[in-house]
């Protein structure tokens, strides 16, 4: 689809210009409003509704207002976990971004590539203010997309030294190293296993369609954060109920953790955490409202389902940046 609009039209900005319009460092500071709004309220987002499809494919919907950004939207897509044995992303859509004078359309923005940067930024505002300052060893479990978003996100975040991946398919692990290999002069290996992998590490981000636990507390050497991003549904999750009980939770925002995170509400129902396990938002972190890390041999977990005002300030700062280039080209 091409990024010339209709006449009359809002224009498409395809995955390719949200790519050119947006860095990694800027999308962590979107990404550190967002969640700081999220936390103050000051945004304003529903628990998205989702309608099932065939076996675990959903459609879902997400919609947020920004006051301060004047942005309103909603997040339209797909997903569908098991479309990586076809090389075809599980998440895809669009997002529409209004303004909130009058209410119009301002642009229609690819969701994928949005998704896929502002996810790893998340993680990487969360990193910042929960990781050791000197964590300087990451674990990726999962060799996707978001393996590689996050790999580019929190190489900025912390001086890396040492990166091991894993994969349900070992071979998309060893593809992983060959790629990104090239672009860092720290190692990058593939583990075999993904305690293995995780063993060692200071960060561990777990980016994986899995539906049962990847990663137990004894894979996991105090002191680490981890980043837990793959489920995002009730009833699936990567981390056990004893990992879960190790560790200093935040959310994302903690309305939608209470009713989407599998990786909290299955360790509260086998009894493994209280019901008031998670410690807060990590936009009160950010904010200096709440205390993140307070030991150095702390585990800290970051439960990240992916919020509507991340997709929405995201996409409005790429339409701010494609129109603004539309109108200097025009002149």
């Amino acid at each position: 689809m091409s990024d010339e609009p209709l006449p009359g039209a809002p224009p498409f900005i395809s995955a390719e210009r949200v790519r050119e319009l947006l860095d990694p460092e800027t999308c962590t500071e979107l990404m550190r409003h967002a969640l700081r709004a999220l936390a103050d309220g000051s945004a304003r987002q529903l628990l998205r509704p989702v309608l099932p499809l065939d076996g675990r494919n959903v459609l879902g919907m997400m919609p947020a207002f920004d006051a301060t950004a004047g942005a309103a939207g909603v997040k339209v897509l797909t997903v569908f976990p098991d479309n990586y044995e076809q090389g075809v992303p599980s998440h895809q859509g669009v997002i529409l971004v209004f303004e909130t004078g009058t209410g119009s359309l301002r642009a229609i923005v690819d969701a994928e590539a949005v998704t896929g940067l502002r996810t790893a930024a998340a993680s990487a505002a969360a990193t910042d203010v929960l990781a050791r300052p000197d964590a300087s060893r990451l674990a990726l479990l999962g060799a996707g997309l978001q393996a590689r978003e996050h790999l580019h996100a929190l190489a900025r975040q912390r001086p890396l030294e040492h990166v091991s991946v894993w994969d349900l398919h070992p071979e998309r692990a060893r593809q992983f190293v060959g790629e990104m290999q090239e672009q860092y002069p720290f190692p990058i290996e593939a583990a075999a296993e993904a305690g293995g992998a995780a063993r060692g590490a200071h960060i561990i981000c777990t980016v994986t369609p899995a539906q049962t636990p990847i990663l137990s507390a004894a894979d996991v050497e105090p002191g680490t954060h981890i980043n837990a991003v793959g489920a995002c549904t009730a009833d699936t999750r990567e981390l056990s109920g004893d990992l879960m009980a190790a560790g200093r939770v935040f959310a994302d925002w903690k309305p939608a953790t209470l009713k989407e995170a599998g990786d909290y509400l299955l360790a509260v129902s086998e009894g493994a955490i209280p019901e008031d396990h998670l410690i807060g938002e990590v936009g009160s972190v950010i904010a200096g409202t709440l205390p993140g890390r307070t030991a150095p041999d702390e585990i800290t977990i970051f439960e990240a389902l992916g919020q509507a005002v991340q997709d929405l300030l995201t996409a409005s700062h790429v339409t701010d940046a494609h129109l603004g280039a539309s109108m200097k080209a025009a002149a």
